[in-house]
Order: structure tokens, then sequence, then C-alpha cells
């Protein structure tokens, strides 16, 4: 007898029916985000084909060069769940300003935060790329939603995920009851469950950074990144790997899979910028999904989903992965 396959919409009804997780709402619109990154994989996947490749001539409110895919991953997310009832406002890496659910369609109890379309540096050259999302509960009372609604800790979330869009398109995600991975069957156009439990090694030999920026780091992560390239002969009696995809979504992808830590750290060139990666669209999403999977998330100094966030698009340094690496570089940061 083959498995029975389990699709995304009975997990989900699983979680809310048997396990008490989440609300009804909250189902359906993880279901909604879910499908609209169907509808990102189908553009990904046309590439030049479909006209979507190159810039788009604009930056976002970082700065940074939008690409067309970037600015069509943020329509299809924001068209596929303002009308649904289920969202009080939305947040994303590519706008200036929340988008508050307009009067037309019912408003919900939940806020969405997307990084609509992470690594965008490797959409041209067919590199593996995502969608990172978070969900918050609005706070009670008042009928307005603002800003300060959605400056949350990360340990406030109730629901995670992100999806890859690689030689598999898959879903990874997180209600607070472990991590689940949904791999997308483009005949059926279905997700369906291939992984349960998800659990990140607590040790590992392999680590992700990019070396190019060694000289500009702080002395705890220089110390760590140098006992690792020391191999057997240092002080971690053990050889080490490199990895660097630059694409947050790949490289936690691939900790998920086999374990190994990520770093994109503190460095001198901006010494009044935490970091580079933004807290409430990717660190807090992954660093949920990571502990979820019995991993850990800092940035040096404290857990990341402890952190109180002050505005909207804030950056953050983060250290994430495999437990006890984790645990060793921000040792070194508070020695």
């Amino acid at each position: 007898m083959t498995q029975k396959r389990i699709s995304l919409t009975r997990y989900l009804v699983e979680q809310q029916r048997t396990n008490g997780l989440i609300p009804a709402n909250l189902r359906l619109l993880l279901e909604v985000v879910a499908r609209a990154c169907k509808r990102i994989s189908i553009a990904v996947n046309h590439g030049a084909l479909g006209e979507v490749l190159g810039s788009a001539e604009s930056e976002n409110v970082q700065g940074e060069v939008q690409k067309k895919l970037d600015i069509i991953a943020n329509e299809v997310l924001i068209e596929a769940n303002e009308w649904g009832g289920h969202l009080a406002a939305m947040a994303s890496e590519e706008m200036d300003n929340i988008y508050a659910v307009p009067n037309r369609y019912p408003q919900g109890e939940y806020l969405l935060l997307f990084d609509p379309l992470d690594g965008s540096s490797n959409i041209d050259v067919n590199v593996s790329i995502g969608t990172i999302f978070s969900v918050l509960k609005k706070p009670e009372g008042g009928a307005d939603v603002s800003v300060q609604d959605f400056l949350q800790t990360g340990s406030r979330q109730v629901a995670a995920g992100y999806c890859i869009y690689g030689p598999q398109t898959t879903l990874v995600l997180t209600v607070g009851n472990g991590v689940a991975m949904f791999t997308l069957d483009r005949e059926q156009g279905s997700w369906v469950l291939t992984s349960e439990n998800v659990q990140i090694p607590v040790d590992t030999k392999e680590f992700a950074v990019n070396m190019s920026n060694m000289r500009h780091w702080a002395p705890p992560v220089k110390r760590y990144v140098d006992e690792c390239l020391q191999g057997t002969e240092g002080p971690r009696g053990k050889d080490f790997n490199m990895r660097w995809i630059a694409s947050m979504v790949a490289d936690v992808h691939r900790i998920l899979t086999r374990g190994g830590i990520f770093m994109y750290p503190w460095d001198k060139r901006e010494p009044d910028k935490p970091g580079k990666l933004r807290l409430m669209y990717e660190a807090n999403p992954m660093g949920w999904i990571v502990e979820q999977a019995g991993g850990a998330a800092t940035n040096g100094h404290q857990r990341i989903l402890d952190i109180a966030p002050e505005k909207l698009h804030q950056r953050v340094s983060v250290i994430l992965g495999s437990k006890n690496e984790v645990e060793r570089v921000t040792s070194y940061h508070q020695a």
C-alpha cells in the first residue's frame, strides 16, 4: 500500500481541530499565503520566457535596487490577501509604510509581514530564492491599524514560514508545534507534506557567511570563523566546510535539512546599523522556525525573538542554526 498523502489543508485542519493550535481564520490565512506562493513560483519558473528578469529601475525603502520579480511578488501577496477578511494590515520589505486592508473589504484580526522575494541578486543567475512571511495577532482595541501594532517581539508570532523556489518548490511552516515541510506537486497544484517534526542537528561542520567581509567584522565573529578555518589543527579539532548562497532562504533551508550555522553579522562599514537583515521580515520568522526545529537564533548578545522592535524596517545582526555553534559564537560576544 502506498502512503497516504497529506495536503497542506489537511495538516492545518488537524492543527486546528485536533491540536487546537490555530483558529479557523489563521488556517484560512495560511492557505491564502500558500496559494500566493504558488503564483510566485510560476512567475519565477517562467524566468526569461515570462519577461520577469532584470531590474525594475527603482529602489525600495532601504535604497536597494528592485528586480522586476520583487515587485511582482509583492503585488501577488497583497492582491491575494487583502480581500479575504483575515487581515487588518500587511507590511513588506518592499513598501515604505504598512498597507491597511481597504475599507471595501472586511478587516480581520491578523497582521502579515513578508519579504516577497529574498535573495534577489540570485534571480537572474537561476539560483534558489524564496518568500519569507510572519503572522502576528493585531492588538485589541482601536479600529485603525498603525505601525505600532506591528512592533511586537518575534516571540509573539502565531505563524511563520518561507517558500523556497529551487529544483523543487518547498513551503516550510511553523504554527508553534514544530516545523513541517510541504513540496509543491506541480501536476496536481497542491502542497504535499513531505517532512514533519524537522530537527536541526545540535552540532555541525558547516558555516555560512560572506567571507569577503571578514576584515569588517567584530572580533568575536572573526575569532569564531578563524577557529573553524584552523580545522583539525585548531581549537575546534575538526574540519569545517563553508557554504554561502547569498539567499537567506536557501542557506536556512540547507541548515534545516542537514545542520549548520548562518551568520550575517554587524560590520564596521556601517557602524550605526546593528546589522544588514531586517528583524521583522527575515530574522523573526526565520529565528522562530529555527528554534522550533531545535536550533537557536541570536544577534550575538540576546535571543532574536526577545528583541523589542522600534521601527518597521529595523535591521539586526543574525546568527542562527545548530544550537551548540550558535551558543559558542554568542558566548564569544559576551566574553
